[in-house]
């Protein structure tokens, strides 16, 4: 499938084969938010198992790894989405990124509010999403977007459809209600 939406200057599409190095370079930059999710910088193989990781009972044709992209053309951004999950007017977030250089300018806003809008078209009515327990940055985020955040947090056995790290957080679950 095909997926590619203006954002502003930039452009979110699907990934390729060829982001692999630019999402390693990203996964890298982002070290700040791998070590609050999992207690380790990322590894070289994060990127891979980005692709691979699919929670119970999802469809892969449901699985969307997106990257956000500069007008220079580097990836500055990567969302990781499940249409159709849990249940079929759903969307389940993982991985919302971006890179440090580019926090803090609007773009996670309106990257968010472009896909969210393009998800209540397509008839999502709930996003889900999760947040490395006491993870402010991704807490205020999500909050600020109207994301209700679980108010204890949940201690995971598997992550998608892998067992979680010895170190890996705890996490807060979110939802965000979409009008029908």
């Amino acid at each position: 499938m095909s997926f590619e939406l203006p954002v502003g200057r930039h452009l979110v599409r699907e990934a390729e084969p060829a982001d692999e190095p630019a999402l390693w370079e990203l996964f890298q930059a982002c070290a700040d938010y791998f070590e609050a999710a999992t207690g380790l910088p990322p590894g070289p193989g994060d990127v891979q198992s980005l692709f691979y990781s699919l929670p119970e009972g999802a469809g892969w044709a449901d699985k969307h790894v997106l990257v956000v992209v500069a007008p220079d053309g580097e990836v500055v951004g990567l969302v990781d989405a499940v249409l159709r999950h849990p249940d079929p007017a759903s969307c389940a977030t993982g991985l919302f990124l971006l890179h440090p250089h580019v926090r803090r300018q609007g773009l996670g806003t309106a990257v968010a509010g472009a896909l969210l809008a393009h998800a209540a078209a397509l008839g999502v009515t709930r996003v889900t999403a999760s947040v490395p327990d006491g993870w402010l940055p991704g807490e205020r985020f999500l909050t600020a977007r109207s994301f209700t955040l679980a108010a204890e947090p949940d201690i995971r056995e598997t992550v998608g459809n892998r067992r979680a790290g010895p170190r890996e957080r705890a996490v807060r679950r979110a939802e965000l209600r979409l009008p029908a």
